[in-house]
């Protein structure tokens, strides 16, 4: 960015939804015991922190709430013992939810089945019995390279139950991203599936494992188990590779939940960063249970009858904060389905909603935006009735998407918590609360406990409307312990670029009532003709348009202006009734951003797609785009998936 670090905000979103009565009067949280959250985190951020913990079970208590004394090397609750699996599974066997449903699953050809928290905690125990029959001890690497399986839930909380450290890798990634991920966290044991289905089709996972261990890392991989789901052929080489559903059979329903320090590792998440090579993220147990319940219950306003469905995968942050850990520790029912959201037409998920009586719906406005092209006939056919919250995560959503959502999914009664965090966070940073008053495209206020802020390159607060990087000027509980064996780049990505503030890498602007609005990456900015310009914010505006379904924006060298704009658009139908040629509808969208944006904001040109180059977690990949349109080596797309 520029000296000032500034961006001005051209969007102004006006339109304020407040929560229905009813809504503020059943939260578990209302607006006067939020306020007094707010006061002691402002106060005291240590004793707000420490009560959070006081929630969950220890088997000794800390020394102290947070160690500072190596910043930004922080340690969160130093000198305790405990096991995330232990609150996640353990203590609710001594407790009225034994007998409660803990995951309801469904597959994608239409199978189900269905866990207690009772049946959940004696098949975890199984399978950790097996691993340390397999050599597996505290400390040591598991890769998982799993669909979304009951077996994956098993196998990530198995693993930590016994003190290893389980690194997820997304079931779609190729053999050689899955050979260096395996590399680079030295992995002892891989647990994967035979196949898997998605779109009506079977992915052989077991093949793509075979290739990937024929590479470097077939010495540091010891065993192979295979669980049985889509019944493909696999070959099994001997002795490395072991059938799940033998491995279990034999195994007691018991085992000893490991004790753990604090600060011992839970997990390795690779994050993939705009310089292509990936980060592995680390995870701790204590923090990070802290942390993901506190703003579990309190984001999502969880009661005992609620059905929980957070459709990320367990491959990405979200998946493990909020679709395995958070809603187990939490003790509510959680939700997983394996398959495509299109298949076998794009009623599935509001089908899934209405079947099992999904109380709390939580996914990506990539997802809306792809269902909202099949207009309102899907949802209503179905019965949505049982929704009482929804929730964004993964990108900024664009304020037609979110009143689409709010109107005809939530039944306009049902508020959305579009949520702002990041693997490295580990937990919900920047949320409204159900009883918060909500602004269309705005992630709200940080929640108690963490304060965010937007600053310019010196680390000063720019004024309302003005943009510039987002920050969070103190430790919080769930933060990562650091990068797998790279502290220098730890520091000097996060900590370094402001000094003494963690730098999120994105481009946010406030409002005058202290909202906050992500605007896109920082390296998602335009610079036209010395005016800075979120590429969210074009791609809002393109969105906006009746006939405009999703957008891209990038920017390309001008010899003129430095940089002008292009953008990637896909179409809804029916725009030829109303444009004679496409040369026309393309004037037309140039002219309706000019509208919404004013004469800063100048599309110099515009492609039409079917396809826009996404993550696998949903995030659109502008760096791909940038690198065709100027004819440059795309690099890794190894995280890439297209939805369509």
């Amino acid at each position: 960015m520029d000296q000032t670090g500034a961006l001005d905000a051209l969007l102004h979103e006006e339109r304020v939804f407040r929560p229905l009565p009813q809504m503020v009067i059943e939260a578990n949280l209302n607006p006067h015991e939020l306020e007094q959250a707010q006061e002691q985190a402002n106060r005291d951020f240590l004793s707000y922190w420490e009560d959070a913990a006081h929630e969950l079970d220890w088997f000794k208590k800390w020394d102290q709430v947070l160690d500072d004394s190596n910043a930004p090397h922080y340690r969160w609750f130093p000198g305790a013992r405990c096991n995330i699996v232990y609150n996640a599974l353990d203590r609710h066997i001594e407790t009225a939810n034994k007998n409660k449903l803990a995951l309801i699953w469904e597959g994608e050809p239409g199978d189900q089945r269905k866990y207690t928290y009772y049946e959940l905690y004696r098949e975890v125990n199984r399978f950790a019995n097996a691993l340390r029959s397999l050599g597996v001890a505290k400390g040591d690497r598991v890769v998982l390279y799993m669909p979304l399986l009951p077996e994956t839930t098993i196998a990530m909380l198995a693993v930590a139950k016994i003190g290893a450290v389980h690194s997820m890798i997304y079931g779609g990634f190729s053999a050689k991203v899955l050979r260096e991920r395996i590399n680079d966290a030295k992995a002892k044991l891989v647990v994967t599936a035979d196949g898997f289905y998605r779109n009506g089709r079977v992915v052989n996972l077991k093949q793509i494992v075979d290739e990937a261990l024929l590479g470097a890392c077939a010495e540091c991989v010891e065993t192979c188990v295979v669980v049985h789901r889509a019944n493909v052929d696999a070959e099994m080489h001997e002795p490395r590779d072991l059938w799940y559903e033998d491995l279990v059979r034999r195994e007691r329903p018991s085992s000893p939940t490991e004790v753990m320090d604090a600060d011992d590792p839970l997990f390795l998440l690779y994050s993939s960063g705009t310089t292509g090579k990936p980060k592995g993220i680390v995870h701790s147990h204590a923090g990070y249970m802290v942390g993901i319940n506190r703003t579990l219950n309190w984001v999502f306003d969880l009661k005992p009858t609620d059905i929980f469905w957070c459709t990320a995968d367990t491959g990405w942050i979200t998946g493990h904060s909020y679709v395995i850990y958070g809603p187990l520790v939490a003790g509510t029912t959680t939700v997983m389905y394996e398959g495509h959201p299109l298949y076998p037409q794009a009623d599935r998920l509001w089908d899934v909603v209405a079947r099992y009586g999904v109380t709390i719906l939580y996914t990506s406005p990539t997802l809306i935006r792809m269902l909202m092209r099949f207009g309102t006939q899907y949802p209503r056919q179905k019965d949505l009735s049982t929704l009482r919250l929804l929730g964004s995560v993964g990108e900024p959503i664009n304020p037609e998407a979110w009143v689409w959502l709010h109107k005809h999914i939530g039944g306009a009664k049902c508020p959305i918590m579009d949520t702002w965090w990041q693997t490295e966070t580990g937990m919900f940073m920047i949320s409204p609360l159900p009883i918060s008053p909500l602004k269309p495209g705005s992630v709200n206020k940080a929640l108690p406990g963490v304060e965010a802020d937007v600053v310019d390159r010196e680390g000063n607060p720019v004024p309302a409307g003005k943009g510039g990087f987002l920050v969070i000027k103190k430790p919080w509980p769930a933060m990562m312990s650091g990068i797998d064996n790279d502290p220098e780049r730890y520091e000097n990505t996060y900590w370094k670029k402001i000094p003494g503030m963690y730098f999120a890498g994105d481009v946010a602007r406030k409002d005058e009532d202290g909202y906050i609005w992500i605007q896109g990456r920082a390296d998602d900015v335009l610079n036209i003709a010395g005016h800075r310009i979120g590429t969210a914010e074009v791609e809002s505006a393109l969105v906006a348009h009746r006939f405009v379904n999703e957008a891209a924006v990038i920017g390309i060298p001008d010899t003129i202006k430095g940089e002008v704009a292009k953008a990637f658009v896909i179409l809804t139908d029916g725009w030829e009734a109303e444009y004679d040629t496409s040369e026309d509808l393309v004037s037309a969208l140039k002219n309706h951003v000019r509208r919404e944006l004013g004469p800063v904001a100048v599309l110099k040109s515009l492609e039409f797609r079917t396809t826009l180059p996404k993550t696998r977690s949903g995030k659109i990949m502008r760096r791909i785009l940038k690198a065709e349109e100027l004819g440059e080596d795309v690099g890794d797309t190894s995280t890439l998936e297209d939805l369509d």
